[in-house]
């Protein structure tokens, strides 16, 4: 999909824009991981972080401004406003690549979920129309919006959440209209249905853990300063924030969901894929779900395998060590995205922010943004944005191990602490190699 020449595809570049040899890129990588866990070897012997205890207050301003009623008005106001603004795009817009949706959809819901969480926290649940439908609902009726007719089965964990984020990665990448109104339309009106039902019938509890899209911008915020002791605001070390990652079933799916979903997007523009798919009596459309499909399985199993190949005391199960520790993959997801996204995001979402203007593709200026012009300044800068994107791989995968080796001192009896955690280094030394293969090769 194109419009204003900006190319509405994912694409991380291609080896013509890295100005380092692959073979040294993933060599260095590759070291970077290994030193890091020999350092943490020697020098990380106790569990640095605990949810319990680690933070600090914020602020007294900042914190009463943040908890204050008016200031969860704004923001829920702010959600709801772009929500119906995108909608009306949506019923009564043109079915025109230069309609804002897709630009909002794909581009500002999806990726653009990623800093803002990074920087503000959990904006999702902030935000989030449904949420707010929902409130609105629970007080015409009288009811309690943190409390549904039933309990939210512990069983289904975030098993919805990872369903929810493959059905929008599938329409993303695989979906053969997913640059028409109606397929968009529809998912949305979906999803929407989905998250009121689900609030009816378990509450908040239910965005908390199934809504796809908080359980991302949640996972996201993780890595943020941004945290909560209890109720109380805190200021935490983003690996320490990270470490407070509820363990639920259904985690590992849903960082399986996110890592190969981003790897499945930057293999399947490559030419090798290409190449093969085309070659196949099969149809590309049925060769790129089983790819999709594949690259999510596959990454899933490579991380579950790590983590159960080491031994244990009799107080955890082995299959129980998957997720346990897969708060450490967020580190590497983000990673990622940074890599794979961040000319798309700057670019096409300056795009979205001029097409907004004009919802109805009528030439209106509602916003007064439409006469802005789109700034290229990343992409005449290739040395910058290469190394960017080498470096946030590198930077993802270094502090993801950083994260594993803490919880792992943690959970792990002493004479496996360090020797149970090598299958694990193993397996993010694989996503580290692939990860950097489809930087080149994409």
């Amino acid at each position: 999909m194109s419009s204003g020449g900006i190319t509405l595809a994912h694409g991380i570049g291609g080896a013509k824009d890295l100005p380092i040899s692959p073979e040294l890129a993933i060599a260095g990588a590759t070291a970077a991981l290994v030193i890091s866990f020999t350092v943490l070897a020697i020098a990380w012997r106790t569990p640095r972080y605990d949810a319990a205890t680690s933070g600090r207050p914020a602020p007294d301003r900042l914190a009463s401004t943040v908890d204050s009623a008016a200031w969860r008005i704004g923001l829920r106001t702010l959600g709801m406003a772009l929500f119906l603004y995108v909608a009306a795009a949506s019923i009564l817009g043109k079915d025109l690549v230069i309609n804002p949706v897709f630009g909002v959809f794909y581009v500002w819901w999806w990726v653009g979920m990623v800093p803002l969480s990074l920087l503000l926290g959990p904006v999702w649940k902030a935000i989030s129309p449904v949420r707010t439908i929902n409130l609105a609902f629970a007080k015409v009726s009288g009811s309690d919006p943190e409390r549904g007719i039933l309990t939210y089965p512990e069983r289904l964990g975030h098993w919805p959440a990872a369903v929810g984020l493959f059905a929008f990665v599938w329409l993303e990448l695989v979906y053969p209209f997913s640059t028409e109104l109606g397929p968009v339309r529809l998912w949305c009106a979906a999803y929407v249905a989905l998250m009121l039902i689900g609030g009816a019938l378990f509450g908040n509890t239910f965005y908390e853990r199934a809504d796809p899209f908080e359980v991302y911008s949640t996972l996201a915020s993780r890595l943020s300063i941004w945290g909560r002791r209890g109720d109380v605001l805190v200021i935490r070390s983003p690996l320490a924030n990270l470490d407070t990652t509820p363990v639920r079933p259904g985690l590992v799916a849903v960082v399986a969901v996110l890592f190969g979903s981003t790897a499945f997007d930057s293999f399947k523009d490559s030419a090798r894929w290409v190449q093969f798919i085309q070659g196949e009596s099969v149809s590309p459309y049925v060769m790129n779900n089983i790819g999709l499909l594949a690259f999510c399985v596959g990454v899933g199993l490579i991380f579950a395998l790590g983590c159960v190949l080491t031994g244990l005391g009799d107080d955890l199960k082995r299959t129980e060590l998957p997720d346990q520790l897969a708060h450490s993959v967020v580190p590497i997801i983000i990673g990622y995205i940074v890599a794979h996204y961040l000319s798309y995001l700057v670019e096409v979402g300056q795009l979205t922010l001029i097409q907004l203007s004009d919802p109805f593709s009528n030439g209106s200026n509602y916003l007064g943004t439409g006469n802005l012009q789109v700034s290229y300044w990343l992409s005449y800068h290739p040395t910058l944005l290469a190394n960017i994107k080498v470096t946030a791989v590198v930077v993802g995968h270094v502090l993801g191990v950083i994260a594993a080796h803490d919880r792992a001192i943690k959970i792990l009896p002493p004479r496996h602490q360090l020797t149970g955690q090598l299958p694990l280094l193993f397996a993010m030394i694989a996503f580290t190699v692939g990860g950097l293969y489809l930087l080149f090769a994409a």
